[in-house]
This record gives structure tokens, C-alpha cells and sequence, in this order.
């Protein structure tokens, strides 16, 4: 790369004459957004026309929004035998006056040589040229050539070529901004291959930390919706996150390389009318992550189709009339026959209970008299609660859990310490609807309405997706990824984590853990990214030490930033003499916040905390009067951020400051991933700061 490059000032005048072309699209599409502004006149068909091309249009100036961000990151010159044709690759197609593409679409098939060629596969290409730049300018060109004219140097990691160093170290260096960005210009080979893998089945991705697993499954994502645009934008594509901390971090990126049609959650937001906060013990959470809990409730809502246990007697005019019990047992046994959800069988059994009331009448009658003069009679009412209520999901299980009788009852297949752990006092007073439920219990209730149903037409159905990106899969239990099954419309899947950093209750040691629970129509494949870009080298050797004890059977990635900080050890005991120990701990680490803070500049610092330290280095903060930022209720906005531990996965930040690794081996439930995952988020500098002695895998060189 070099700013004297020959051709820079040419390129530069074709990346002015591109935004150039990109504001002139931009105005004519909102011109004609303004002329097809949908009136009240004309038929419904032209109205309906109107709005699609109305849609279409907001979308374009949607994908034209590029904000800060480069157009065009490099360019192509391909062999007379591929054509002999020169494109620019960029965020979006735009084209010239005489419609000749001025950038090519990155995704497009023509650009894929940019991200695949190598000295041993050209693709066709005699010249690949990356750009430096930032924003509208291009501050410098990096060439590669390929044949005769290939130049000697080429970078190879684990068996793969390098491609365009500079502009990728360029990209690594820059300060992180509290938002995961795209890689659109910097993609590597191993990471395209997986980009554009085909779409049927379940693919898993394995990646250690700073491979870019996040970032590889959302380009991939906006790729399949661009190749596969029929189907995928009527079925949806579903990207999903482990947290509203990680969504917020990693949301810029799909609007970033021009796609919004990728819906973004968490799994509580696919479950209807539920507040979720917090998560369980971990006795508890493993328990209702158990398979054996779809058992559970299902039992549990048969428990509630119960026939009568006495006669019912009811008056009707001035006769009596007697339904024998035995009668309503048959009734409940044809419902759960004919019916496949609990709640669309309740106005088959209300309306057998009124034909069973009719056939009893001495003087005869139908079930449509009996309905209108007995069915809001008390007797009849509390008959039908009892026989079969409607219920919701939350109505389901809250009963459930607030009663040790219906949990020994529905909870065969748990012991009795297991249904222990899930019991909760009920609240008569509480309405189930305002329960706070804990994360663990989401895929519980999703389980629940999927044997209950919809209480009332308008009650939306579980929606299914053409495709889903699960991040951080490593960690989701069996009840989760069914939950995820259940959402897919044909089994295409991308699956991204890493199991060396799976820390939760239900940490899997392999991937075929998981694959046990995906759908299976399809053979699923298995991808790996093995070059690690984010983590320098010295900080990488620090955390390899700790994967030996956390994976012993992973391999690291490997470090393309040989060079960097090595990482700081700070003994909190040496400083704040004055102080008690745990006000000396938390006093040094916001001095060495502060100095870190002021040494990166306009980068980002996260406090990295054991969870019992995480209030109390908040409150030490606010008294020093140091501005800090808490996670996950303020992102990365903030120059210091104090994150806990179980909340780090997969964020990246300029330094990170690890506190107090003993404790955060005592209190994670897998102590040394936690402290794995805690010491591979820094791009730039990693800071151990300990008052407790150091755990032997950090200060054991031979390990």
C-alpha cells in the first residue's frame, strides 16, 4: 500500500463519479416516491400496486443510506479468458449514465473472485486491488497480482493466503465505537467459503474468538437474502442473538451492507406477551432447558382436561337437570382425539356439554336453547373451567410451578429435589399475565403454547423462518434449540459459536450435542474458521494458555497480528496502601480505567467483572465521580464500560480490563471458559488486575 500510488487519483475520480451516481439514484427514487403516494381513489388492485412499488422504492433508498460508510472497497481485473473485464466491488450496484455498472454488488457472482482468488486459484483474475479508505476517501491501494505477474511475498496462515494485508491491518487497528462493524471489504477466503455456502440444512460454524464467526453468519445472511431473494423475503430470515446486549452491539451491521429484511431477537421475543428478566440457579435452569420438560407440560395440561368428578346437576326452567360424570370423561377423550391444540377443542367440548344437557331434558331440547338459557349459569361455567379451560401459557405454567401437587403430578419424569427446585409460592392475587419470567423459562412457555394454541383468532400463530442464524449456540439448552427447530420452515440454519467458550448451564462439550436437537432433513455440514484477526498475538498466547484447561481438545485460532502489547499485570495490593483490600481493589481498577481510557484515545474500555463485584465497582465509580457506562442497559457507548462476566460473549473492545480472575473461577458455573471468553475480547491491550492470588493457568508458562 502506498498514498503515492499511481492510479490513486484516478480511482479517487471514479469513487467521486459513483456517489456522484448514488445521490442522482437516491433523488430520483424519492421523486418517485413522491409521485406514488397511495390516494384514496382507484381500484384495490391499483392500490395494491402502488404500495409494492412504494415498498420497493423505500427499500432502494434504504440500500442507498450508506451514512459514514465506504462504497467501494476495491476492484478486480480479470484474464482475456475470464472476459478480460475490470469492476469495482462495492456495498451496493450502482451504475452510469449509459447503465454500465460503475460498482458491482459484492455479493454478486462476478465479485467472488475479490474474496476466493489465491496464487493457486486466480479465478480468472490477473489483478485484485483493495482500498484504503475511509468514508468518501481513498487514502491509499494495495495491488495483489496473479500469473506472470504474481510478486513473491504472499502471506500464508493455516494453509491460506492473506489477502490484502494492509487494508485488513488497517481495518484491525482502527478504535472500536461500541458497534460491531462489517468486514464487507476485508473478507478473507475461509470466511467467504462459508459466506456463500449453499443454504439447504444446517451449517455449523465453529470459530474461536476474533475469527469473525459474528460477523461471517450476518454477511452470510444478507448474502442468501440478495441470492435468494424468492424465496427468502416472503418466508423471512431470523437472526438470533443471546442477548439485547450482543443485538445492540451487532446491529448496525445487516442495515450496514443494505439489507433490513433480517428480523433480529432474542428467543423472548418469539414467545407472545411475556416479560422476561434475569436467568435462574443453575440447578433450575438446567432443568428447564431438560427435554424432559416438554413431557412435563404436556402432562401438566392433561392434568387439566379432567371429566367431572360428581354429576351435574343443573335447573332449567323448573326441571332438574343430571349429567352423569361418566358422560363428560367421553367427551374429554373425543376432544383430545379430534384435536391437536388444547385451546381449538374448548368450543367442541362447551358444545358437547350443552348437546349431553339437552339429550337429558325430560321434555327434550336442543343443544342451541340450552347454550343461550344455561350457558352463563355458574354451574355450567364452573363445569367447563373445570372440564377444559382456556388457558394461556402463562396461566399453564405459573399454575404449575406455584403447586407441589401439580408438579408431582406432571413432574413423573423429575425427582422430587428437581420439582422442588421449580415450585414457586402462587400468588392468587397475581394476575399470570404479569409474571416475570426468567430467560430459562422461555422455551417452557414457547412449549406450552405450542399443545395449548391460540386462546382467540387473533392470537398470532408461531411464525416459521426460510432461514436462521443462531450466534452463540454453544450455550443453548435442548428445550432452546427446539424451540429454534420449531421456527424453521425447512431445516436452513446457519449454527455459529464456539465451544470453548460455551459457559452456561448447559455447556456442550461437542457440536453433535447440538445437532441432536436441529433438524436433521439434510446432512448437516460443519465449517471451521481457524485465523484468529481481532486478538494480538501476545494477548492470544495468554488465552491459549487458558484454553488447555478450558478445551483441552480445541485447537486456537492463529494469530494474524503477531505483534502487540503484551499483557498487563496489575497487583492491586501494591497500590492504595491506605485502603482496606476490597476498597484497594476497586479503587486501582478505576485508576488504571482512567489511564487506559486516556491512552487509546477515542477507543473503548470494558471492566470485565466477577458478577458479586459488579454493583459495588458501579458504586465505586459514581463516588470517584468517573462518567462509566453499565452494561447491558448502556452498550459500548461509554469510554469505560463495566460488564459482568456472563454478559462479555462476544463483544470486542479496544482493551479489555480483567478483574479479579480468581473469583471469577469461583463463581462461573465453567470457570475457565468464563475466563477464557473474559481475556479474548481486547483488539488492543489485555489488563489482568487481581488482589487475590493468580490462578496457576494464567502465570504458567509451561501449561
Amino acid at each position: 500500500m502506498s498514498e503515492s500510488h499511481p492510479e490513486l487519483e484516478e480511482e479517487q475520480a471514479h469513487v467521486d463519479h459513483a456517489y456522484a451516481r448514488l445521490e442522482a439514484s437516491r433523488k430520483e427514487a424519492v421523486r418517485l416516491k413522491g409521485m406514488i403516494e397511495v390516494g384514496r381513489g382507484g381500484t384495490n388492485q391499483a392500490r395494491w400496486e402502488r404500495e409494492v412499488f412504494y415498498e420497493n422504492i423505500a427499500n432502494r433508498l434504504r440500500d442507498l443510506d450508506l451514512g459514514e460508510r465506504s462504497l467501494c472497497f476495491g476492484r478486480i481485473d480479470q484474464v482475456e479468458e475470464s472476459g478480460g473485464g475490470s469492476y469495482h466491488i462495492g456495498r451496493v450496484a450502482i451504475a452510469g449514465e449509459d447503465q454500465e455498472p460503475l460498482i458491482v454488488d459484492w455479493r454478486a457472482p462476478v465479485a467472488e473472485g475479490f474474496y476466493r482468488a489465491t496464487g493457486a486459484d486466480s479465478h480468472g483474475l490477473a489483478r485484485r486491488r483493495h482500498f484504503i479508505s475511509r468514508g468518501r476517501e481513498v487514502l491509499g491501494l494495495e495491488d495483489e497480482f496473479f500469473g506472470e505477474a504474481a510478486v513473491s511475498g504472499r502471506v500464508v496462515i493455516n494453509g491460506r493466503e492473506l489477502r490484502g494485508q494492509g487494508a485488513l491491518v488497517f481495518a484491525l487497528e482502527e478504535n472500536r465505537t461500541g458497534r460491531l462493524g462489517d468486514i464487507i471489504g476485508t473478507i478473507q477466503a475461509e470466511q467467504d467459503e462459508i459466506i456463500r455456502s449453499g443454504m439447504q440444512g444446517v451449517l455449523i460454524v465453529q470459530g474461536g474468538p476474533g475469527t469473525g464467526k459474528t460477523v461471517v453468519a450476518l454477511h452470510r445472511a444478507a448474502y442468501l437474502l440478495y441470492t435468494h431473494r424468492f424465496p427468502l423475503e416472503g418466508q423471512g430470515v431470523l437472526a438470533v442473538g443471546p442477548n439485547r446486549l450482543f443485538l445492540g452491539y451487532i446491529e448496525q451491521v445487516l442495515p450496514s451492507l443494505g439489507e433490513a429484511g433480517v428480523e433480529m431477537a432474542v428467543l423472548a421475543d418469539l414467545v407472545q406477551k411475556v416479560r422476561v428478566q434475569g436467568r435462574d440457579a443453575q440447578q433450575t435452569a438446567r432443568i428447564k432447558g431438560d427435554l424432559r420438560m416438554a413431557k412435563v407440560i404436556r402432562k401438566a395440561l392433561r392434568d387439566r382436561q379432567r371429566p367431572l368428578r360428581a354429576d351435574l346437576v343443573v335447573g332449567m326452567g323448573v326441571r332438574k337437570i343430571r349429567v352423569p360424570a361418566a358422560e363428560t370423561e367421553a367427551i374429554i377423550k373425543e376432544a383430545r382425539r379430534r384435536y391437536r391444540t388444547h385451546n381449538a377443542a374448548r368450543k367442541f367440548v362447551a358444545a358437547a356439554l350443552y348437546e349431553a344437557i339437552a339429550e337429558h331434558h325430560p321434555d327434550g331440547s336442543n343443544s342451541e336453547i340450552v347454550q343461550e338459557q344455561l350457558g352463563h349459569t355458574t354451574e355450567v361455567r364452573e363445569a367447563l373451567l373445570w372440564m377444559w379451560p382456556t388457558l394461556s401459557p402463562s396461566q399453564l405454567v405459573h399454575d404449575l410451578y406455584g403447586s407441589l401437587g401439580l408438579l408431582a403430578s406432571a413432574g413423573q419424569w423429575l425427582s422430587s429435589d428437581e420439582q422442588q427446585a421449580l415450585y414457586r409460592e402462587w400468588q392468587p392475587e397475581k394476575d399470570a399475565s404479569s409474571v416475570i419470567w426468567s430467560v430459562d423459562d422461555v422455551p417452557v412457555l414457547d412449549e406450552a403454547y405450542e399443545v395449548l394454541g391460540p386462546r382467540k383468532k387473533s392470537d398470532d400463530d408461531v411464525r416459521t423462518y426460510g432461514h436462521i442464524v443462531v450466534d452463540e449456540a454453544q450455550d443453548l439448552s435442548p428445550m432452546q434449540l427446539r424451540m429454534l427447530t420449531r421456527r424453521s420452515l425447512n431445516g436452513s440454519m446457519t449454527i455459529v459459536g464456539d465451544i470453548a467458550q460455551s459457559t452456561g448451564a448447559w455447556a456442550h462439550q461437542d457440536w453433535q450435542e447440538i445437532l441432536d436437537h436441529l433438524p436433521d432433513k439434510r446432512e448437516p455440514r460443519r465449517s471451521e474458521l481457524t485465523v484468529g484477526y481481532r486478538i494480538p498475538g501476545p494477548s492470544m498466547a495468554l488465552a491459549t494458555r487458558i484454553l488447555r484447561h478450558a478445551a483441552p481438545n480445541l485447537k486456537p485460532p492463529v494469530s494474524v497480528r503477531t505483534e502487540g502489547d503484551e499483557p498487563r499485570f496489575v497487583d492491586t495490593n501494591q497500590t492504595h496502601l491506605d485502603a482496606a483490600p476490597e476498597s484497594r481493589l476497586l479503587r486501582s481498577v478505576i485508576d488504571v480505567s482512567v489511564e487506559e481510557s486516556e491512552a487509546t484515545g477515542a477507543g473503548n474500555v470494558a471492566v470485565v467483572c466477577p458478577r458479586s463485584l459488579y454493583e459495588p465497582l458501579i458504586a465505586a465509580f459514581a463516588e470517584a465521580g468517573v462518567p462509566v457506562g453499565r452494561a447491558p442497559r448502556d452498550g459500548l457507548d461509554h469510554a469505560i464500560t463495566i460488564v459482568p462476566v456472563n454478559m462479555v460473549k462476544g463483544l470486542e473492545v479496544d482493551v479489555a480490563i480483567v478483574l479479579e480472575p480468581a473469583a471469577i473461577l469461583d463463581e462461573e458455573p465453567q470457570p475457565a471458559r468464563s475466563l477464557y471468553v473474559a481475556c479474548t475480547r481486547a483488539t488492543k491491550r489485555l489488563v489482568i488486575a487481581y488482589g487475590r492470588e493468580l490462578p496457576e493457568m494464567l502465570t504458567d508458562q509451561s501449561t
